[in-house]
């Protein structure tokens, strides 16, 4: 049987792709949705030297996914689909972010650090049958930053559409 963070990770990756060095992409060349810096950064706190995020295995891929965004996220810690909706923004967004899209959702301080009163918060909503909500806050916050973004540099406009799809994809799982 798949744990949670197995089928949420099949999801990302499933909208994540392959390797990728897009001029206009700030995260640089990009392999599963790695980054070269992250990939980097993790092989080094390993003990290994540096080498192209083309190479990355999927067992590199899925220690990155599972210790920086599902661990560090706190998404073992929220119950499903919220698990999911949170670990591909944490991916997307980056941890601090992603955070501050859970916490105003559930309208505590976004602070960018999901602690105690915000693992309490989404107890209480999961207890009153409020985390489809949640989640679909989420994903209309995550919108209008995209758009926000593209807005601000339109460098970023090229990538906009697959970042709408991208959200839909994750919608269309939330509410299956």
């Amino acid at each position: 049987m798949k744990s949670r963070f197995d089928i949420c990770l099949e999801y990302v990756l499933g909208v994540e792709g392959g390797y990728s060095n897009h001029k206009a992409d700030r995260g640089g060349a990009t392999n599963c949705g790695v980054t070269q810096a992250v990939y980097d950064e993790w092989r080094i706190s390993k003990g290994f030297g540096r080498q192209p995020v083309s190479g990355i295995s999927m067992d590199e891929v899925k220690a990155i996914y599972l210790s920086r965004y599902w661990l560090m996220g706190k998404c073992d810690r929220l119950p499903a689909p919220l698990d999911y909706t949170h670990f591909d923004s944490c991916v997307n967004h980056g941890v601090g972010q992603a955070a501050k899209f859970l916490q105003r959702a559930l309208c505590v301080e976004a602070d960018g650090a999901i602690g105690q009163k915000t693992l309490e918060a989404v107890e209480e909503e999961f207890h009153a049958g409020h985390i489809d909500t949640i989640c679909q806050d989420i994903l209309h916050q995550r919108e209008e930053f995209y758009d926000k973004l593209a807005d601000r540099d339109p460098s970023q406009a090229v990538f906009l559409k697959g970042w709408h799809n991208r959200i839909a994809d994750v919608r269309q799982r939330v509410l299956a």
